[in-house]
């Protein structure tokens, strides 16, 4: 969906998965400093929303979801994942329940598929599940913004921001009394300085939650069953996960950075050596200069040169090996 907050001034589309909202707004360091300062807000109104309404919505979504929410208390955010029956992560829902409705977001274009495997289970349960995706959009506002939001939406409070769950009518007004606007780009160099994952950048078809940090937050070791949960536990219990997620900081004399999938190796072999693992995400940081996200296999020592694509990188531990 193609937000109207593109008629802003300055504001240049985001391609990609992002495609719908602004890249930028012509400033990407200052917008990265204002949200640094608690300050602005982000248009993340190409998320896909869904809700889940009905007396057995938490006892029903915490047998399917990795994470505890049969007592979820109303207010509090929380993250969750579906796996399949591997133990692959296949949809990451970030939710809140408000009382009467569990709200969540989810990556652009995946709401469909989540909510028609919500359908098929169903059964007796009392429950309905609703793409809101049309009515409401996802706004971001910082972690330490004081920045008021309309009464009655649903909101979720978390250690690194707000995310608002507003009427889609009402973006434009709230864009013109919460401003300064910044774009994904910002978000998404924050994001990555702040090691968080996401679905569809830190994962493929075969990520397990171990690899990249998601034990504790989104998945919850003391819950019942759940599909995939013989996987979680195996892993937690008698093993490492093969590969693990760290953080890179670039040379900063390139111009380019290493998109999504660059092969990272061994700095001492060269481009022609052994691929280690893969560039997941990539920004410019307004402080940190050339950053990035990336999996490498388990057993790749902590203090080794690499080289991503043909940029030079030094890791820093994000799950250990």
């Amino acid at each position: 969906m193609k937000s109207p907050l593109l008629s802003l001034p300055g504001a240049v589309p985001a391609e990609g998965r992002d495609e719908g909202v602004a890249a930028h707004y012509g400033d990407l360091f200052r917008e990265q400093r204002t949200l640094a300062d608690g300050t602005g807000f982000v248009d993340l109104s190409h998320r896909g929303v869904i809700a889940v309404s009905g007396d057995d919505r938490l006892s029903w979504l915490h047998l399917l979801l990795t994470q505890h929410v049969s007592e979820l208390p109303a207010g509090r955010a929380t993250d969750a994942l579906i796996l399949s029956a591997n133990g692959h992560i296949e949809h990451a829902l970030y939710l809140v329940d408000d009382g009467e409705t569990v709200w969540a977001h989810v990556e652009p274009g995946t709401q469909a598929e989540l909510i028609a495997y919500l359908e098929s289970m169903k059964f007796f349960y009392r429950v309905e599940v609703v793409d809101r995706t049309e009515d409401f959009a996802v706004v971001y506002l910082p972690a330490g913004s004081i920045a008021e939001v309309p009464e009655g939406v649903a909101v979720r409070e978390t250690p690194h921001g707000r995310d608002v769950f507003l009427p889609r009518g009402d973006l434009e007004a709230f864009a013109s009394s919460h401003g300064p606007a910044a774009g994904v780009l910002a978000h998404e160099a924050l994001r990555i300085e702040a090691h968080r994952p996401r679905l569809g950048f830190e994962t493929d078809h075969r990520t397990i939650p171990h690899e990249i940090g998601l034990i504790g937050s989104a998945v919850h070791l003391q819950k019942g069953c759940y599909r995939g949960q013989e996987t979680v536990a195996r892993v937690h219990n008698l093993g490492k996960p093969p590969r693990r997620l760290v953080f890179l900081h670039l040379d900063g004399s390139e111009v380019h950075l290493p998109g999504h999938g660059t092969p990272v190796r061994l700095a001492a072999d060269g481009e022609e050596g052994r691929q280690l693992g893969f560039v997941t995400s990539s920004a410019r940081h307004h402080e940190l200069g050339p950053i990035a996200l990336a999996l490498l296999k388990r057993n790749v020592p902590v203090d080794a040169g690499l080289i991503a694509g043909n940029t030079a990188a030094a890791q820093e531990v994000v799950v250990e090996p």
